[in-house]
């Protein structure tokens, strides 16, 4: 070894010496009272929050920057229900020390122990977490205050610079959330970590809402250089991650490529043996969900289909691919979808899910779903689907062993397109035409009593004696809805056939209002009856959401007059309305059916 690199590295040892021990008398010396006060008056002075540490506080400068506290809270906004808006049993953080001497800050550790979130927004759309200060401003004379706004952040020289954290660790967290007047939800998480190793990101997440347990583990590229390079180098990651929901699990892979400036590029897979929607659907879209029994006015929403905007900014605005490879889809209220295949395309504001297949029961689907202009105040769909080959039987799902339904061979067919931000808004302005047919069925009363206030509301009308059975013979049904901006228009489109009645439904049904106006004909399939069919007095009126029978005063009319001539002809003429009705059989099925190529073009 030569004498100057023994003479240098002599002299750095000493410097580092000097250096620890000069660190340790500093540390030593510091009082954590005074810190103590110094941290909640600097919290203070940027938020306007009162920053409390309550328990022991403890700092260490070498050889990094260590904080260590507990019983550490954050004052919430005055106008918010908790005083706390956070609270931490204990938080302890590590600093790398040399760094700093380039302004940059990086940080070694968080750990966070015990910590309680209580988030919330307030009718004014204001979020408690928004620590923005408010300034008052005044007059030279100190007259009142004339306005506020919020304080601008002074720039300073390490705008440039970057924070990173190399591992955090969250343990035995509870968040809760409020929005408005809406009911508080709490989310716990027993256990969160990203931890930096070997230029990759380890990340574990436990997680609970409510009766549904999410898990997530795996690793990807380091998070934290893929922080730091976002938009000024070149960024490329594999993600390897299992996603669990209440134990069903999916397997997530893929990579990630961003350049500087341009949008992120991806190709992801998601692959599984099971795995379950029930969650994701807790949520519906769909306000008008039913019961058997009767739900307070309150608990529902304006309208059957939900205006609560949907969420699209959620989605990425980058470039991609998802490919879905999933054996079995679990979805509530029926029997799993199986062999889920199909790939959604990413195009910076645009979305296209294609070849979408699945199979339903023994039968199989088809769909194809386009999504543009997503960041606009009117995002378009439009959507095609075809299924075929399954029944009614193979789908229905119900926990209850004596609602159940045979047979009931079925199949859908829809082409549609609509705008807006809500699923009511998507509905009230669409375009297209749908079509379902069901054949020969057994439908046990229970299961229709389930079906909806909607569907209900229409049965009773049909057949007010229906309750009197406990079962259903179903011969057919058909269903052909077209649409127009909103509006559909039922012309004999809607039939119906039973054991004992043919029924044919006209009418309106406009999608923007929900509003009904449907007019119900039933006719009685055997035996002679007094020529006066009470069904045909019968019209669906309200909305989809308040469904109610009124009165059809065109059929008042007509069976006043039959009744009339029945008196005046001494009941020959009910006979031969009896004798009419018998000769000429009505097949509502076959002139509501319409050809499915028109609907869903290469279909039969």
């Amino acid at each position: 070894m030569s004498h100057t690199l023994k003479i240098f590295l002599i002299t750095l040892s000493a410097v580092l010496v000097l250096a620890g021990l000069g660190a340790w008398y500093a540390a030593s010396s510091i009082n954590p009272a005074q810190l103590t006060q110094l941290l909640s008056s600097k919290v203070k002075d940027a938020t306007g929050r009162e920053l409390k540490i309550a328990g022991p506080v403890s700092l260490s400068i070498f050889p990094s920057i260590g904080v260590k506290a507990e019983q550490v809270s954050l004052s919430n906004a005055t106008w918010a229900s908790d005083s706390q808006m956070l609270f931490l049993k204990h938080v302890e953080l590590e600093v790398k020390l040399f760094p700093l001497f380039t302004g940059n800050v990086e940080i070694s550790s968080i750990n966070l122990a015990g910590l309680e979130a209580h988030l919330q927004t307030n009718k004014l759309g204001q979020n408690n977490w928004d620590l923005t200060q408010v300034v008052v401003a005044s007059n030279s004379e100190g007259a009142a205050p004339s306005s506020t706004a919020p304080a601008t952040p002074q720039a300073t020289s390490g705008d440039s610079n970057f924070v990173a954290i190399e591992t955090i660790r969250v343990s035995d967290a509870r968040i809760s959330y409020q929005d408005g007047s809406s009911p508080i939800k709490v989310i716990d998480v027993p256990k969160l970590s990203l931890t930096g190793e070997g230029g990759k990101t380890i990340i574990l997440l436990d997680l609970q809402y409510a009766n549904y347990k999410l898990g997530l583990k795996g690793k990807m590229g380091s998070l934290r250089q893929a922080i730091i390079d976002w938009d000024q180098s070149p960024v490329k990651t594999n993600l390897d991650f299992t996603l669990t929901l209440n134990g069903k699990s999916l397997d997530i892979t893929g990579k990630v490529d961003k350049a500087p400036k341009v949008l992120p590029q991806f190709d992801i897979k998601l692959e599984s043996k099971s795995f379950d929607l029930l969650p994701l659907a807790a949520a519906s879209t769909v306000s008008g969900k039913s019961s058997s029994a009767p739900k307070p006015s309150q608990a529902q929403g304006r309208y059957f289909f939900s205006d609560d905007p949907l969420p699209f900014d959620l989605l990425p605005n980058a470039n991609g691919k998802i490919v879905l490879d999933i054996a079995q889809l679990g979805a509530p209220d029926q029997a799993p979808f199986k062999n889920v295949s199909g790939t959604i395309a990413f195009k910076g504001n645009r979305l296209d899910i294609n070849d979408l297949k699945f199979e339903l029961g023994k039968g199989q689907a088809q769909a194809q779903i386009s999504l543009s202009q997503i960041d606009s105040l009117t995002p378009v769909i439009s959507m095609r689907a075809l299924a075929k080959g399954f029944t009614l039987e193979q789908v229905v799902d119900s926990g209850d062993s004596s609602a159940k339904v045979s047979g009931g061979d079925a199949q859908i067919a829809f082409n549609l397109s609509g705008k807006g931000k809500s699923l009511h808004q998507i509905m009230g302005t669409a375009n297209g035409k749908a079509q379902m047919t069901v054949g020969k069925a057994r439908l046990d009363s229970k299961l229709l009593n389930s079906a909806g206030d909607l569907a209900v509301t229409i049965m009773d009308a049909l057949n007010p004696m229906r309750k009197q059975s406990n079962q259903t013979i179903l011969e057919c049904a058909v269903a052909y809805l077209p649409i127009s901006n909103g509006m559909i228009n039922i012309k004999d489109s809607v039939g119906v056939e039973t054991d004992k009645l043919d029924i044919v439904l006209a009418g309106t049904v406009n999608l923007n209002s929900e509003a009904i106006h449907l007019k119900i004909d039933p006719n009685q399939k055997s035996g002679l009856t007094t020529g006066i069919d009470l069904g045909s007095l019968v019209q669906l009126e309200g909305t989809l959401q308040n469904p109610k029978a009124g009165v059809n005063r065109e059929g008042v009319v007509n069976s006043a007059v039959s009744i009339g001539l029945g008196i005046l002809t001494g009941g020959i003429s009910i006979a031969a309305e009896n004798a009419k009705s018998m000769s000429t059989k009505r097949q509502p099925c076959k002139t509501a059916m319409h050809s499915w190529a028109d609907i869903y073009p290469g279909s039969n």
